[in-house]
């Protein structure tokens, strides 16, 4: 690689490529939406969540910022902010990995095998440790309340209202949306 800006470029057209729904913020290359759907076998299943992803100025020596916009229970993942609490992305990143890594591997092992004893959410950390069963309860119930495809960015098959937003004031109403649709 020549340089992270060419790096950058081609990890970004690699995740685009491999059938993820990637939405620009701006015009750089350096934050972006990604469409990311919960592992099968795991109570996330179902579930459609937007991840913003920031990379910095130095990527890939230095690692992407992942945050899930709508809403996830889970021990690693702050409630309120979205952030998350992911090792190799927050320590042990390497220029190797690629953006693919983070959506195809370290994302969905990150749900499929929480660690409670380094939380960012100390009640669902509490709560997995203690009853797994009303933890799977309540990661399902968070699933169904806020990561159906519409909670994620996309725009639902048909307007539940009588009243058809355009397009521009669809993006418009809502906060968690930014930037526009590749067409």
């Amino acid at each position: 690689m020549s340089s992270p800006s060419k790096r950058r470029e081609m990890d970004l057209m690699k995740l685009m490529i491999s059938d993820y729904k990637v939405e620009m913020i701006n015009d750089g290359m350096q934050e972006f939406y990604v469409e990311f759907h919960g592992p099968n076998d795991s109570p996330y299943h179902g579930g459609v969540w937007r991840i913003r992803v920031e990379l910095p100025d130095a990527y890939p020596y230095k690692s992407p910022s992942v945050g899930f916009v709508n809403k996830i229970y889970h021990p690693n993942v702050d409630e309120m902010s979205g952030s998350v609490c992911l090792d190799v992305i927050n320590q042990t990143w390497s220029p190797m990995f690629d953006l693919v890594n983070v959506f195809e591997v370290f994302l969905p092992q990150l749900l499929l095998y929480p660690n409670p004893s380094d939380p960012l959410n100390g009640e669902a950390a509490a709560l997995m440790m203690r009853d797994r069963v009303a933890y799977e309860q309540r990661v399902k119930e968070y699933c169904e309340k806020y990561a159906k495809p519409e909670d994620a960015g996309a725009v639902p098959e048909e307007q539940s209202s009588d009243e058809e937003l355009s397009e521009d004031e669809y993006d418009s109403s809502d906060e968690a949306v930014v930037g526009h649709a590749d067409p």
